[in-house]
């Protein structure tokens, strides 16, 4: 199963990078066939593995000799590593049935991230119809876990987190874009199936990653005090993280701060 996974990753990795090139700019996913950027000629056949294909043309196109950006095996292996360490954990959380959805969600995230790096925006064109997929997703693996009560986690949680992201927006527009406040609703839905507290956590990570980088940053002299940041990372990384960690976190300050 986990190589069958990993296989699925370096392929889904290598489809992420076309959505990451493409889905910004508008253009179409299927048409004009990967091609070079600077010479135009299709990638061969043989050159499209995941992975393999960069490492074959020593990162440069077989026709032009261009520079390949190393961000695309990146991609690849990234997607293949978190599809590994997802599927490990939601075994181990025993909702298996819910893993397309997280590997979904997983894909969905790399993507909107690097896009959000780049652009500084979260498409509508991944957002919106990550809604329904994953209620879809999420509803089957209720089902067939017969937890119809972590399909209501799902709801609330969405409904939440979309509402305090749209107060944080409107109180503070210039540091918290409407992007970020639909994305909130997705990451909500996600986190709260699998439980509260994972939820809790991945919300307040998300802040805590964003705040340490932020702060990096402005340390090393690359950023001021009132720069833009593209949030969207952090609150993927923040979602994945809690879903590792969330439910030890809670249990922890349960334990330890509370005396629980």
């Amino acid at each position: 199963m986990i190589v069958v996974v990993c296989v699925l990753g370096l392929v889904i990795g290598s489809f992420l990078n076309v959505v990451i090139a493409r889905v910004p700019r508008g253009e179409s996913l299927s048409r004009p066939a990967s091609h070079c950027p600077a010479c135009y000629h299709p990638v061969r056949t043989r050159h499209k593995v995941p992975l393999l294909g960069w490492l074959a043309l020593r990162g440069r196109c077989a026709d032009c000799r261009i520079r390949i950006s190393p961000r695309y095996p990146l991609v690849e292996l990234l997607t293949a590593v978190l599809f590994v360490a997802v599927t490990i954990r939601i075994v181990d959380l025993e909702q298996l049935a819910a893993l397309p959805a997280m590997l979904y969600f997983t894909a969905m995230g790399i993507s909107l991230a690097v896009i959000d790096l780049d652009v500084g925006r979260l498409p509508n064109a991944i957002v919106y119809p990550s809604y329904p997929v994953l209620a879809l997703l999420l509803t089957l693996a209720a089902l067939a876990q017969d937890e119809p009560s972590a399909l209501l986690r799902a709801g609330v949680g969405a409904v939440t987190l979309f509402l305090a992201y749209f107060v944080l927006a409107w109180l503070y527009p210039s540091g918290m874009g409407f992007g970020d406040v639909k994305l909130a609703g997705i990451v909500g839905g996600v986190l709260a199936f699998v439980s509260y507290p994972v939820l809790l956590v991945g919300a307040f990570a998300a802040f805590a990653l964003g705040c340490v980088t932020g702060i990096g940053t402005i340390i090393r002299g690359r950023a001021g005090i009132g720069s833009s940041v593209a949030f969207g990372p952090y609150m993927i990384a923040g979602a994945l993280v809690s879903l590792f960690v969330g439910s030890a976190v809670v249990e922890f300050y349960s334990t330890v701060a509370l005396g629980g």
